[in-house]
């Protein structure tokens, strides 16, 4: 995808929030680095509690996502079904850290990026059998080989159908950007599954 990537973290050791970036999701962790002490004194049941608290925040992101892809207006509904949330073992510790990523499969969604961003349409489409937006190509140019990514704008231009009209800018409509609005959500989410727990772990 082409946005920030925005990984965002629990509550760290020292009371603060990290946000870091990178490519292609949203990702939250619960850390529970700074209840050691507690942890120590409650014993291994609480260990329990930190991945759920991570998904706890990571559903609430989850579901922004998904609610801000409604809004576009379906039409393949391929998006919509694309939208994940993920648990990285990679980026995780048992019973110390959980880190879950949400996003799209750029695989069965590649126009996502698209619609995140904007993009300009310079040629004419039309939406295939299989649900997936297709560039039309002039009739003069049909058996020769598609253009490559890289290939110099007058290549393009003679191989495709030009948009009647000419060029148009879509506008992104940042499906995945805006789920950041509700971070602060995500994150009482997670406090809130993780306290929960840990109470419970300490009646035992």
């Amino acid at each position: 995808m082409a946005t920030n990537r925005r990984t965002l973290s629990g509550i760290t050791s020292n009371g603060r929030r990290r946000v870091l970036t990178g490519q292609g999701s949203f990702g939250i962790h619960a850390d529970t680095s700074s209840l050691e002490s507690l942890l120590d004194a409650i014993g291994d049941a609480a260990e329990g509690a930190v991945r759920p608290a991570a998904q706890a925040g990571a559903q609430v992101l989850y579901n922004g996502v998904r609610a801000n892809v409604g809004q576009i207006g379906r039409v393949s509904g391929n998006l919509e079904k694309s939208i994940y949330q993920y648990y990285s073992h990679e980026k995780s510790a048992e019973g110390i850290k959980a880190t879950y990523h949400v996003s799209w499969n750029h695989t069965k969604a590649p126009h996502g990026q698209l619609l995140e961003r904007g993009w300009l349409q310079r040629y004419a489409v039309r939406l295939s059998e299989q649900g997936r937006w297709v560039t039309l190509v002039r009739p003069e140019a049909h058996g020769q080989p598609k253009p490559r990514r890289r290939a110099s704008q007058a290549e393009k231009d003679a191989y495709y159908v030009p948009r009647a009209g000419g060029p148009r800018w879509m506008p992104g409509r940042w499906f995945l950007a805006r789920a950041a609005d509700q971070i602060d959500e995500a994150y009482k989410a997670a406090n809130e599954e993780l306290l929960m727990r840990v109470n419970e772990a300490k009646k035992l």
